[in-house]
Protein backbone atom coordinates (compact mmCIF):
# COMPACT_ATOMS: atom_id res chain seq x y z
CA UNK A 1 0.00 0.00 0.00
CA UNK A 2 2.67 2.81 0.77
CA UNK A 3 4.00 1.69 -2.43
CA UNK A 4 1.20 2.62 -4.28
CA UNK A 5 0.13 5.81 -2.45
CA UNK A 6 4.29 6.85 -2.72
CA UNK A 7 3.97 6.25 -6.59
CA UNK A 8 0.55 8.23 -6.85
CA UNK A 9 -0.17 11.16 -7.88
CA UNK A 10 2.49 14.24 -7.12
CA UNK A 11 2.04 16.85 -4.76
CA UNK A 12 3.34 20.37 -3.98
CA UNK A 13 4.23 21.64 -0.98
CA UNK A 14 1.52 24.35 -1.64
CA UNK A 15 -1.11 21.24 -2.64
CA UNK A 16 -0.48 19.79 0.80
CA UNK A 17 -0.39 23.36 2.42
CA UNK A 18 -3.73 24.64 0.87
CA UNK A 19 -6.11 22.22 2.53
CA UNK A 20 -4.98 23.06 6.14
CA UNK A 21 -4.19 26.90 5.80
CA UNK A 22 -1.10 26.46 6.06
CA UNK A 23 2.14 28.21 4.72
CA UNK A 24 3.99 26.20 1.96
CA UNK A 25 7.38 26.68 4.62
CA UNK A 26 5.30 24.92 6.88
CA UNK A 27 5.44 22.19 5.25
CA UNK A 28 8.66 21.87 4.47
CA UNK A 29 10.15 22.68 7.76
CA UNK A 30 7.81 19.29 9.18
CA UNK A 31 9.40 17.03 6.66
CA UNK A 32 12.70 18.80 8.12
CA UNK A 33 11.30 17.37 11.67
CA UNK A 34 10.30 14.45 10.82
CA UNK A 35 6.77 14.46 10.92
CA UNK A 36 6.50 13.74 7.52
CA UNK A 37 8.09 11.27 5.67
CA UNK A 38 11.66 12.31 3.12
CA UNK A 39 9.91 13.65 -0.38
CA UNK A 40 11.65 12.24 -3.21
CA UNK A 41 12.99 15.50 -5.85
CA UNK A 42 12.17 16.15 -8.93
CA UNK A 43 14.98 16.08 -11.47
CA UNK A 44 15.32 20.43 -11.12
CA UNK A 45 15.47 19.54 -6.91
CA UNK A 46 11.67 20.24 -6.39
CA UNK A 47 10.00 18.66 -3.92
CA UNK A 48 7.35 15.73 -4.47
CA UNK A 49 4.75 14.98 -2.37
CA UNK A 50 2.29 12.12 -2.34
CA UNK A 51 -0.88 10.87 -0.84
CA UNK A 52 1.34 9.26 1.85
CA UNK A 53 2.36 13.00 3.06
CA UNK A 54 -1.27 14.09 3.03
CA UNK A 55 -2.32 10.85 5.52
CA UNK A 56 0.80 11.68 7.45
CA UNK A 57 -0.10 15.09 7.77
CA UNK A 58 -3.29 14.95 8.59
CA UNK A 59 -2.44 12.25 11.07
CA UNK A 60 -0.06 14.93 12.90
CA UNK A 61 -2.59 17.91 13.15
CA UNK A 62 -5.33 15.38 14.70
CA UNK A 63 -2.71 14.64 17.29
CA UNK A 64 -1.68 17.82 18.06
CA UNK A 65 -5.17 18.77 20.04
CA UNK A 66 -4.97 15.61 21.98
CA UNK A 67 -1.14 15.26 23.00
CA UNK A 68 0.27 18.95 22.35
CA UNK A 69 2.34 19.93 19.27
CA UNK A 70 5.93 18.42 20.99
CA UNK A 71 4.33 15.22 21.63
CA UNK A 72 2.25 14.78 18.54
CA UNK A 73 5.51 15.90 16.70
CA UNK A 74 7.52 13.08 18.38
CA UNK A 75 4.76 10.10 17.24
CA UNK A 76 5.30 11.02 14.14
CA UNK A 77 9.21 11.27 13.94
CA UNK A 78 8.54 7.59 15.59
CA UNK A 79 6.42 6.21 13.06
CA UNK A 80 8.11 7.52 10.67
CA UNK A 81 11.54 5.63 11.39
CA UNK A 82 9.47 2.17 12.13
CA UNK A 83 9.28 2.60 15.85
CA UNK A 84 6.30 1.90 16.53
CA UNK A 85 6.15 0.78 20.05
CA UNK A 86 8.22 3.90 20.94
CA UNK A 87 5.39 5.46 19.45
CA UNK A 88 2.18 3.71 21.05
CA UNK A 89 4.69 4.07 24.20
CA UNK A 90 4.24 8.44 24.34
CA UNK A 91 0.48 7.26 23.15
CA UNK A 92 0.05 5.49 26.25
CA UNK A 93 1.85 8.25 28.53
CA UNK A 94 -0.93 11.07 27.31
CA UNK A 95 -3.89 8.88 28.45
CA UNK A 96 -2.14 8.04 32.01
CA UNK A 97 -1.40 11.88 32.31
CA UNK A 98 -5.16 12.18 31.52
CA UNK A 99 -6.36 9.91 33.65
CA UNK A 100 -4.19 11.10 36.50
CA UNK A 101 -5.72 14.97 36.10
CA UNK A 102 -9.35 13.08 35.84
CA UNK A 103 -8.55 11.76 39.29
CA UNK A 104 -7.28 14.86 40.86
CA UNK A 105 -10.38 16.19 39.28
CA UNK A 106 -12.42 13.97 41.27
CA UNK A 107 -10.13 14.42 44.21
CA UNK A 108 -10.92 18.07 44.52
CA UNK A 109 -15.08 17.42 43.55
CA UNK A 110 -15.11 15.13 46.29
CA UNK A 111 -13.11 17.35 48.31
CA UNK A 112 -15.51 20.54 48.12
CA UNK A 113 -18.62 18.15 48.76
CA UNK A 114 -16.90 17.29 52.30
CA UNK A 115 -16.29 20.55 52.86
CA UNK A 116 -19.83 21.76 51.95
CA UNK A 117 -21.11 19.05 54.65
CA UNK A 118 -18.83 20.02 57.07
CA UNK A 119 -20.05 23.08 57.02
CA UNK A 120 -23.40 22.32 57.59
CA UNK A 121 -22.36 20.06 60.68
CA UNK A 122 -20.70 22.85 62.06
CA UNK A 123 -23.47 25.31 61.46
CA UNK A 124 -24.83 26.04 65.22
CA UNK A 125 -28.69 25.52 65.56
CA UNK A 126 -30.85 28.10 65.18
CA UNK A 127 -31.85 28.37 68.75
CA UNK A 128 -28.22 27.98 70.22
CA UNK A 129 -26.43 31.10 71.17
CA UNK A 130 -23.41 32.07 69.67
CA UNK A 131 -19.85 31.53 71.73
CA UNK A 132 -17.55 34.18 71.95
CA UNK A 133 -14.12 34.99 73.33
CA UNK A 134 -11.15 32.33 73.93
CA UNK A 135 -13.36 30.05 74.57
CA UNK A 136 -14.66 29.56 71.51
CA UNK A 137 -11.42 29.65 69.62
CA UNK A 138 -11.26 26.56 71.65
CA UNK A 139 -14.37 24.97 71.02
CA UNK A 140 -15.22 22.17 68.99
CA UNK A 141 -18.67 23.10 68.18
CA UNK A 142 -19.76 25.96 65.90
CA UNK A 143 -17.88 27.58 63.08
CA UNK A 144 -15.76 30.32 64.99
CA UNK A 145 -12.01 30.09 64.93
CA UNK A 146 -9.46 27.00 66.32
CA UNK A 147 -6.84 26.31 68.08
CA UNK A 148 -4.63 23.29 66.90
CA UNK A 149 -5.48 21.10 69.30
CA UNK A 150 -9.17 21.10 68.69
CA UNK A 151 -9.09 21.50 64.94
CA UNK A 152 -6.56 18.53 64.56
CA UNK A 153 -9.10 16.56 66.87
CA UNK A 154 -11.62 17.30 64.34
CA UNK A 155 -10.03 16.15 61.56
CA UNK A 156 -8.39 13.42 63.39
CA UNK A 157 -5.16 13.91 62.66
CA UNK A 158 -1.75 14.82 65.00
CA UNK A 159 -1.01 18.62 65.70
CA UNK A 160 2.18 17.90 64.54
CA UNK A 161 0.64 17.40 60.97
CA UNK A 162 -0.30 20.36 60.79
CA UNK A 163 2.63 21.99 61.68
CA UNK A 164 3.98 20.31 58.63
CA UNK A 165 0.73 21.34 56.76
CA UNK A 166 1.66 25.08 57.96
CA UNK A 167 5.31 24.78 56.93
CA UNK A 168 4.74 23.64 53.11
CA UNK A 169 2.16 26.51 52.70
CA UNK A 170 -1.11 24.26 53.12
CA UNK A 171 -2.61 26.29 55.95
CA UNK A 172 -1.79 29.66 57.09
CA UNK A 173 -2.90 30.16 60.61
CA UNK A 174 -2.57 33.79 62.29
CA UNK A 175 -0.84 33.67 66.03
CA UNK A 176 -2.96 34.82 69.19
CA UNK A 177 -1.41 38.22 69.84
CA UNK A 178 -1.24 37.44 73.56
CA UNK A 179 -0.70 33.71 73.81
CA UNK A 180 1.37 33.16 70.33
CA UNK A 181 -1.04 30.31 70.13
CA UNK A 182 -1.47 29.02 66.23
CA UNK A 183 -5.95 30.48 65.17
CA UNK A 184 -7.43 28.89 62.17
CA UNK A 185 -10.00 30.58 61.20
CA UNK A 186 -12.93 29.81 58.57
CA UNK A 187 -10.46 29.62 55.70
CA UNK A 188 -8.19 28.31 57.43
CA UNK A 189 -10.50 25.23 58.58
CA UNK A 190 -11.64 24.90 55.19
CA UNK A 191 -8.55 24.49 53.54
CA UNK A 192 -7.10 22.13 56.33
CA UNK A 193 -10.10 19.54 55.88
CA UNK A 194 -9.67 19.91 52.07
CA UNK A 195 -5.84 19.08 52.31
CA UNK A 196 -7.13 16.42 54.61
CA UNK A 197 -9.15 14.81 52.38
CA UNK A 198 -6.92 14.78 49.53
CA UNK A 199 -4.21 13.16 51.32
CA UNK A 200 -6.58 11.04 52.00
CA UNK A 201 -7.13 10.28 48.57
CA UNK A 202 -3.23 9.71 48.08
CA UNK A 203 -2.29 12.76 47.08
CA UNK A 204 1.61 14.60 47.53
CA UNK A 205 1.83 17.90 49.40
CA UNK A 206 3.19 19.27 46.50
CA UNK A 207 0.26 18.28 44.15
CA UNK A 208 -2.50 19.64 47.26
CA UNK A 209 -0.34 23.01 47.67
CA UNK A 210 -1.87 24.66 44.42
CA UNK A 211 -5.24 23.29 44.34
CA UNK A 212 -5.71 25.31 47.74
CA UNK A 213 -4.00 28.68 45.91
CA UNK A 214 -6.73 28.05 43.60
CA UNK A 215 -9.78 28.14 46.09
CA UNK A 216 -8.24 30.79 47.62
CA UNK A 217 -7.52 32.51 44.38
CA UNK A 218 -11.26 31.80 43.59
CA UNK A 219 -12.22 33.21 47.31
CA UNK A 220 -13.32 29.89 48.69
CA UNK A 221 -14.50 26.87 47.14
CA UNK A 222 -18.32 28.00 46.10
CA UNK A 223 -17.03 30.35 42.77
CA UNK A 224 -13.90 27.12 42.39
CA UNK A 225 -16.82 25.17 41.10
CA UNK A 226 -17.38 27.15 37.90
CA UNK A 227 -14.03 26.49 37.41
CA UNK A 228 -14.03 22.72 38.23
CA UNK A 229 -17.14 22.50 35.05
CA UNK A 230 -14.42 24.30 32.96
CA UNK A 231 -11.80 21.48 33.96
CA UNK A 232 -13.85 18.78 33.15
CA UNK A 233 -14.91 20.18 29.72
CA UNK A 234 -11.17 20.92 29.02
CA UNK A 235 -10.65 16.94 30.13
CA UNK A 236 -13.41 15.74 28.10
CA UNK A 237 -12.27 17.66 25.00
CA UNK A 238 -9.30 16.65 24.96
CA UNK A 239 -10.57 12.83 25.35
CA UNK A 240 -11.95 13.14 22.31
CA UNK A 241 -9.43 14.81 20.92
CA UNK A 242 -7.28 11.51 21.52
CA UNK A 243 -9.69 9.60 19.54
CA UNK A 244 -9.93 11.54 16.70
CA UNK A 245 -6.06 11.40 16.50
CA UNK A 246 -5.61 7.72 17.26
CA UNK A 247 -8.60 7.58 14.16
CA UNK A 248 -6.39 9.34 11.83
CA UNK A 249 -2.94 7.77 12.86
CA UNK A 250 -4.11 4.40 12.70
CA UNK A 251 -5.13 5.51 8.72
CA UNK A 252 -2.18 6.72 8.38
CA UNK A 253 -0.03 3.55 9.85
CA UNK A 254 -2.44 1.30 7.54
CA UNK A 255 -1.27 3.44 3.90
CA UNK A 256 2.47 2.72 5.51
CA UNK A 257 1.53 -1.02 5.40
Amino acid sequence: MTRNLQSGRRLRPIDLARGHGLSTQAIRNYEEAGILPAADRTPHGYRAYTPLHERALAAFLALVPGHGHGTAASIMRAVNEGAADEAFGLIDGTHAQLLADRRTLEAVENALRDLASAAVADRPAATGSAATGPAAAGSTAGSGPLFIGPLAGRLGIRPATLRAWERRGLVRPRRDPLTGYRVYDEADVRDARMAHQLRRGGYLLEQIAPLLTQVRAAGGPEPLESALTAWRTRLSSRGRALLTGAAALDAYLHARG
